[in-house]
C-alpha cells in the first residue's frame, strides 16, 4: 500500500492506495480513506487475501484511473461470507438476493465496535454469515451485522 495525496492541500498520509491482483493481469485499485471500515478492525498487509466493497455512485478521489473508494475491506476467510449492501424494511438486500433474519446469537454493532440498539432496517449493513438457504431471496441468520452509520 502506498500513500497518496488527496484533497485541495494534497495531504499525504491519511489516504492509501491498495492494489488487488485478481489474476490474469487484472488489477483493481482501492483508495483507503480514514473512514474505510476494516471488518473486525483487521490490519492488512501485502499478500493478504481481501475483498473490497465500494459504492458505485461514489467517485474515487484521485485521477482518471480505475480507482474505487473503499467503503469496507474484509480479509478473506473460507468459512464466512461477507455482504455489504442496503437492506430495506423487510431486511432484503437492494438486489433482492438476500434476506437476513436476526437470531439470538446475531451480534449487532456499529463500526466502532459498540452495540447498536436502533432499528437495522433501511440501512447500509455489513452482514457476516456462513450459509444461506436456496431460494429467492436466499435467507440467512448472520453471526454478525455491522451498521454503517453515515
Amino acid at each position: 500500500m502506498d500513500d497518496i495525496a488527496v484533497g485541495p492541500y494534497r495531504e499525504v498520509g491519511c489516504h492509501k492506495l491498495m492494489s488487488l491482483d485478481l489474476g490474469y493481469g487484472t488489477i483493481v485499485n482501492f483508495v483507503l480513506a480514514p473512514n474505510t471500515y476494516f471488518l473486525n478492525h483487521k490490519l492488512i498487509s501485502v499478500g493478504d487475501r481481501v475483498s473490497g466493497f465500494y459504492d458505485l455512485n461514489t467517485a474515487a478521489p484521485i485521477g482518471n484511473q480505475a480507482n474505487h473508494l473503499a467503503r469496507v475491506v474484509s480479509e478473506y476467510k473460507s468459512n464466512r461470507i461477507v455482504k455489504v449492501d442496503y437492506f430495506n424494511n423487510q431486511l432484503v438486500s437492494s438486489g433482492g438476493f438476500l434476506q437476513i433474519n436476526i437470531g439470538p446469537n446475531t451480534n449487532i454493532t456499529m463500526q466502532n465496535g459498540q452495540s447498536f440498539t436502533g432499528d437495522i432496517a433501511n440501512r447500509e449493513l455489513v452482514v457476516v454469515y456462513s450459509e444461506a438457504s436456496i431460494g429467492m431471496p436466499s435467507q440467512t441468520t448472520p453471526s454478525e451485522i455491522i451498521v454503517l452509520c453515515a
